[in-house]
């Protein structure tokens, strides 16, 4: 179809250039006039050079819009989605001009409003898991910190993340700490923030929310038949995981009862949720890791979720992200908190205030913040392998920091995680990053004669 309306277009613009050429008008083609009289050449008019220009700019963007439209009609739909993803990695450069802030501020924008590929293809059968009771399509996630303010759910979870966690939320807006905030350290493959849980509160938060979920629901039953309900993969706001990472604000003296206003806020809107204990930018915030205090949190934010009406499916996972900063004697207290009251998950790990090699020689590395990226990744799967045996493998873990690869993420989940997310490398490497991770993962459990992600989980540990 493409071909013939190029070749239709084509053909006019050359009749086009005849009538132009012999003077006549050019709404009309007809060699046919009753004229006689014989129009005298015009003078030739020097054509601008920028003119020129113009032309060839035309030329080559309608050739290549053409061509492009030639190219679809003629591969199949896997092929070109795979082409549109590896596009990216063209655009994706022009971000690191940008000022930190301000180039991720484009990337949420670009993501709500759909200026993203979509995922069309099946992720590989090896990857798919079921964790709370929700079906994954494959284990890489997207980690909180990204769409604070759950602005671009749907674009997010289109590329082909198995889910997404949208915060940290705070019960009231807050503006964070004061700018710049945001630190590359490029050929480390990190970043220093010092962002303090900036954001739009829960009140803009949860409006997002309930309009995409019912927006998913209203999708997802309009394309499935109640048969097949059950095997939709996805929670039960649709196609895809979805969690809700909530804070506290600054000036708060009561910690639970802002995680609590969260819970009663967000969490019908939320597969899991996670309380987040372990930024380094909110002040006292780490202090509710140790063991007294963790205990009454958690008590307080569970008591709250349970006592919701909830329907068949039940509430949502409650999980506690912590820090990677943390000594022996605190991982046994978070270990022995989590299963005396039977936390969902624990996510590990969060960013780090130590500056390991080779970030320590780097001049950005006096920043203050927390440290993500590739000098994280051997830090956090440590503490991940040491909390997976601490817990005797009966929490579900996610492994999180310095992940830029499946091979990473399938040594996150040998070191004792069930899921997997990564933030910093999908900063630097954009949507194209998603497929080839996924791809690796696949073809590292397939190596090892894994025939799931289950069999694999926490083999380092055994």
């Amino acid at each position: 179809m493409a071909t013939r309306a190029a070749l239709k277009f084509a053909r006019e613009c050359s009749v086009y250039r005849k009538a132009k050429s012999n003077n006549l008008p050019t709404r009309c083609f007809s060699t046919a006039s009753t004229n006689t009289h014989t129009p005298q050449p015009p003078s030739p008019k020097k054509v601008p050079h920028s003119s020129k220009k113009g032309r060839l700019f035309t030329g080559a963007a309608i050739g290549l819009l053409i061509g492009g439209g030639a190219y679809a009609s003629t591969v199949d739909e896997a092929t070109f989605c795979g082409w549109l993803f590896s596009a990216t990695k063209l655009v994706n450069p022009f971000f690191a001009f940008l000022d930190p802030e301000v180039a991720h501020r484009l990337a949420v924008s670009a993501a709500a409003r759909g200026w993203v590929p979509i995922e069309k293809r099946q992720d590989p059968p090896i990857l798919e898991l079921e964790v709370w009771g929700r079906r994954f399509s494959n284990p890489i996630g997207l980690a909180a910190g990204f769409d604070k303010n759950a602005e671009a759910v749907e674009g997010l979870l289109g590329l082909g993340f198995g889910f997404v966690e949208v915060g940290s939320v705070t019960p009231v807006p807050q503006d964070g700490n004061p700018k710049p905030r945001i630190f590359r350290l490029r050929n480390e493959g990190a970043i220093i923030n010092r962002c303090g849980f900036n954001s739009e509160g829960i009140v803009v938060v949860a409006k997002r929310l309930g309009a995409q979920h019912g927006k998913r629901k209203l999708e997802t039953s309009s394309t499935l038949s109640p048969a097949v309900d059950d095997a939709v993969h996805g929670g039960k706001a649709g196609p895809g995981i979805l969690g809700v990472n909530l804070g506290k604000n600054k000036t708060s003296e009561d910690a639970a009862a802002d995680y609590v206003q969260g819970v009663h806020t967000l969490s019908q809107y939320a597969d899991y949720l996670v309380i987040n204990i372990s930024s380094p930018n909110t002040p006292g915030l780490r202090q509710l890791q140790g063991r007294k205090q963790l205990k009454d949190l958690v008590k307080k934010v569970q008591a709250a979720r349970d006592e919701m009406q909830w329907g068949e499916e039940g509430p949502p996972p409650l999980l506690v992200k912590i820090a990677p900063d943390l000594s022996k004697q605190d991982l046994e207290d978070i270990a022995a908190v989590a299963l005396a009251l039977r936390v969902d998950g624990l996510i590990i790990s969060n960013t780090t205030i130590q500056r390991p090699d080779p970030v320590s020689i780097n001049p950005v590395a006096e920043e203050t913040g927390g440290l993500s990226g590739k000098p994280l990744f051997n830090l956090s799967t440590n503490i991940l392998k040491d909390m997976y045996v601490l817990t005797k493998g009966r929490i579900p873990l996610i492994g999180c920091g310095g992940v830029s690869s499946g091979e990473d993420a399938y040594k996150k989940i040998r070191a004792g995680a069930t899921l997997v997310q990564l933030y910093t490398a999908f900063a630097y490497g954009g949507p194209a990053l998603i497929p080839e991770i996924k791809a690796e993962l696949a073809q590292c459990l397939e190596r090892d004669g894994y025939k799931s992600i289950y069999e694999a989980v926490g083999a380092d540990c055994r």
